[in-house]
């Protein structure tokens, strides 16, 4: 006969519970255990809320760098560095013209490492930018827009939006003349449908651009009511926006099979999966029975597992390392450059020049010649053309390659010689020569809305894009030339704005040709 072992004492079982906490925790956290089998990785992915949305299997292709570069990843990771340095700046930050400048004077002499996080929080914003911009070009040039993929190309589209609408709110918070006069540019912006209803002499009954210009300002001027709008707007309403378009950005990207690949990927992939990962690493132990077999309509259905592997840990860790990088970025640029912060902010004393955000320079530069077409018309006509690209472009053939398409990268190359020449072209010759007003003092504004450098560069661009249509065939040809004009131009433009126009808007060399006050 067994006697029964006598139960431990209370304290021994509570500091025996209290050593074993931590990997009791550990458990409960990650019920799947160690991931170094298929079943505990594939398990791994499920349990976890924040990598639900990955594949439990990655092809190789998809995680080569060359694929994507990574710029998704470092989208999401500049986001994240932005947030969490904005929160912390939240904390000292007061959103009113008498103390908004006053507050970040404070976060940058007084608060401790107060300049160190408003730089990185400004560095971080524009990494979010150029990331965003470049994963959009990515996502074109290897025709990763075509089904099943048109709807999250929209979803990229209104991403994109609304990046540029944070830090173009953020903009004015810091309350010095920089922000002042550059939202003041933004406003004059919204309100630059007035040049054609003035023209037509319908403002008084029908005046969008002065209904745009309120909503943005609630006001008629740049004061209390704008600053407290722009501070909703970019601490709470478009954050919340962004993270709702990115859950549903990043489930599509999911449930639309992954990244796009070529129809021949496999082939393209060497086969040596077996040497460097077996496909699986458990033999199977149990046998089903199955009564019948319908093909399913998702984007996993024909798709076997070569040539893929555990998305725990390769995809995770390429992720991390896309992420850690995009942090050192920031905070090295941190480290390099100030955050601009200018005299305190009066409305009496304009800056000359008055200059946009960076990504909104290029804009100016056509905003010059014509508010309205410049700044709302040419933009409207790109944002309407790019979102109706997925569904113009019905052709199969590149589909997850680089530049794929007839044609390929010597049409990519051919139009960015012409996308830069056009707009070098018009540049010197509205610089030299001047424009309709110039020649013509009395010429009606219609004139100057329709025939301006913006519109006439745009002109050459869409009859660029036609004549390739027509000469390869191909929709997607006459879209690639298209794209790389319309972003040559962007980048000639916003270099045009940024470096050489001074006071007036006028065409300086150097600043050192400015004319002295």
């Amino acid at each position: 006969m067994t006697t029964a072992t006598p139960p431990k004492p209370a304290l021994r079982r509570f500091v025996e519970n209290l050593r074993d906490a931590p990997r009791r925790v550990r458990d409960s956290a990650l019920r799947s255990g160690k991931a170094n089998t298929d079943r505990t990785r594939s398990t791994f992915v499920f349990d976890n809320v924040f990598l639900h949305v990955h594949p439990v299997r990655t092809h190789r292709w998809s995680l080569r760098w060359s694929s994507t570069w990574g710029l998704g990843i470092a989208s999401l990771a500049a986001f994240g560095v932005t947030l969490v340095t904005g929160v912390l700046l939240m904390f000292y930050y007061k959103p009113h013209p008498s103390a908004a400048y006053d507050s970040i004077k404070d976060i940058v002499y007084v608060v401790p490492t107060g300049r160190f996080i408003r730089n990185i929080h400004r560095w971080a914003a524009n990494v979010m930018v150029v990331t965003v911009l470049l994963h959009m070009a990515r996502v074109f040039f290897t025709a990763s827009y075509r089904a099943p993929r048109e709807f999250n190309w929209l979803t990229g589209m209104a991403l994109l939006a609304v990046t540029l609408g944070l830090s173009f709110t953020g903009y004015l918070l810091p309350w010095d003349q920089l922000a002042y006069w550059a939202i003041t540019i933004g406003a004059n912006i919204a309100q630059s449908p007035r040049e054609v209803t003035d023209a037509l002499g319908v403002t008084p009954s029908f005046d969008p651009g002065g209904l745009q210009k309120f909503l943005l300002l609630g006001s008629d001027v740049v004061g209390e009511e704008a600053l407290i709008r722009f501070y909703l707007l970019h601490v709470m309403i478009l954050p919340m926006a962004l993270a709702a378009l990115l859950a549903v950005h990043f489930w599509r990207i999911r449930k639309d099979g992954g990244l796009a690949r070529p129809a021949d990927v496999d082939q393209r992939v060497i086969d040596d999966t077996e040497a460097t990962y077996p496909v699986f690493t458990q033999a199977p132990r149990k046998t089903y029975q199955i009564a019948a077999l319908v093909r399913g309509r998702t984007a996993a259905v024909g798709r076997a597992p070569e040539n893929t592997l555990p998305s725990m840990p390769h995809l995770f860790y390429a992720e991390l390392a896309a992420a850690m990088l995009t942090v050192a970025v920031c905070v090295g640029l941190a480290l390099l450059s100030d955050a601009p912060l200018k005299e305190l902010a009066n409305p009496a004393v304009p800056e000359n020049p008055a200059k946009a955000p960076w990504y909104f320079l290029g804009l100016q530069e056509l905003v010059s010649y014509s508010a309205f077409m410049g700044g709302i018309g040419i933009p409207a006509i790109v944002m309407v053309g790019l979102s109706l690209i997925p569904y113009l472009d019905r052709e199969t053939a590149g589909t997850g390659e680089w530049f794929g398409g007839p044609g390929g990268g010597r049409v990519v190359a051919q139009a960015a010689l012409v996308g830069l020449g056009a707009a070098l072209a018009v540049e010197i010759f509205a610089i030299r020569f001047g424009w309709l007003r110039e020649w013509i003092p009395d010429v009606a504004q219609l004139w100057i809305t329709l025939f301006n450098p913006g519109t006439v560069l745009a002109a050459i661009y869409a009859a660029y894009s036609v004549w390739l249509v027509r000469r390869y065939d191909s929709t997607r040809t006459g879209a690639l030339g298209l794209f790389t004009c319309f972003l040559c131009g962007f980048v000639l433009l916003t270099v045009v704005g940024t470096h050489f126009r001074g006071p007036n808007w006028h065409f300086y060399w150097s600043p050192a040709d400015w004319p002295a006050h």
